[in-house]
């Protein structure tokens, strides 16, 4: 990036947006931060760190030297992510929410909000890059492997790539530590958030609780065979095996127990035993609400994707992109393909964006 921009950052609090700010504002940029106030629903209750984190993004711009605004985009945040977070899991599913924060309110509700002080850009401390090549904006994976984002980037369009930096793109999460330290920030050694955005590091089945009602119902083997009560669907996802409390069974075979699927009309939660049952195994998957990075869809072909984000990349052949819809038939079979979850494609480093597993 060549010459003096007025850059706007998403300052979160964490040491990942701290070093972002630092680093471009030692490149000579004119940087201000801003801090994304998402939700306010429980702000006081002991789960929440929202205070602490503005706070420390606060500590921060001081060091750095640079202005920096808190904004509200609570009502954004309800209204385009919230609202789908629970009716998804009314119906079943397992959503990301974090997928679709990034896509309506990082790099919507707070690009617009950045274009409109007059930015020549946004900057957030993702782990992920992008590349220009003639006009085109490709979304790359971040150099550390281990910490990279572009699977929760995966909905940004050309024009939202268009207006975005990822300062830590090319950087180690180590050497991010290190910058920190050395510049003095009082983020350096702060722990990495985890958790849902809103929900943090709350227990997740109190907070859910709280916006849907519970309907327990039956766990049943994949023969129908009843072997103990769930609290709600919504509860559990696939693959997941804490907080069955199922215990021995006469009848079993002495393995754990895992969520095999879900029979939603009948209101029964299918468990089975194995980490390799044949259940939690499948040869393909099929996603719809497609979103793509570049300006045109993928060809059918060979590729890789991630159906979670905590998996390493897997081989599979995409089928042509039909009504919207399109299908990912895997080289292996792939473990927990969960609906609601976003399943991502990969030409290589670059990130060509996906859909929503159904």
């Amino acid at each position: 990036m060549t010459g003096k921009k007025r850059i706007v950052v998403g300052m979160s609090g964490g040491v990942d947006s701290s070093v972002t700010a630092w680093l471009l504002k030692q490149q000579g940029h004119e940087v201000i931060g801003v801090f994304m106030q998402n939700w306010e629903d429980d702000n006081d209750d002991e789960y929440c760190s929202i205070k602490q984190d503005a706070l420390d993004a606060m500590s921060v711009a001081d060091i750095v030297g640079i202005d920096m605004e808190i904004v509200n985009f609570a009502k954004e945040y309800k209204d385009r992510v919230f609202s789908y977070f629970l009716k998804e899991y009314s119906a079943g599913r397992t959503p990301n929410p974090d997928v679709l924060c990034n896509a309506e309110i990082k790099f919507k509700a707070f690009l617009d909000y950045a274009m409109e002080l007059g930015a020549d850009c946004i900057a957030t401390g993702h782990y992920a890059r992008k590349l220009e090549q003639d006009g085109v904006h490709y979304l790359m994976k971040g150099v550390d492997q281990s910490k990279d984002q572009s699977y929760f980037l995966y909905r940004l369009q050309q024009h939202q790539l268009a207006k975005s930096l990822f300062p830590l793109g090319d950087i180690h999460k180590s050497e991010v530590r290190r910058l920190a330290e050395e510049a003095g920030l009082p983020t350096a050694a702060k722990k990495d958030s985890t958790g849902i955005c809103f929900i943090g590091e709350r227990p997740f089945r109190e907070f859910l609780q709280r916006y849907l009602p519970t309907k327990p119902g039956e766990m049943i083997t994949p023969d129908g065979k009843v072997v103990g009560e769930h609290v709600g669907l919504m509860f559990y996802t696939l693959g997941q095996r804490k907080g069955l409390n199922i215990g021995g069974s006469k009848d079993g075979n002495g393995e754990a127990w895992f969520v095999g699927g879900k029979d939603i009309p009948g209101n029964k939660l299918i468990v089975v035993q194995g980490h390799d049952h044949p259940l939690l195994l499948k040869p393909a998957l099929q996603m719809d609400d497609l979103s793509w990075t570049l300006p045109q869809p993928p060809a059918a072909g060979d590729y890789a994707a991630k159906n979670r984000y905590r998996m390493a990349d897997a081989g599979c052949s995409l089928s042509p992109i039909v009504d919207g819809k399109a299908t990912l038939t895997f080289r292996d079979k792939q473990w927990a393909v969960t609906p609601g979850q976003s399943a991502v494609l990969y030409d290589g480093d670059i990130c060509l964006g996906g859909g929503i597993i159904q």
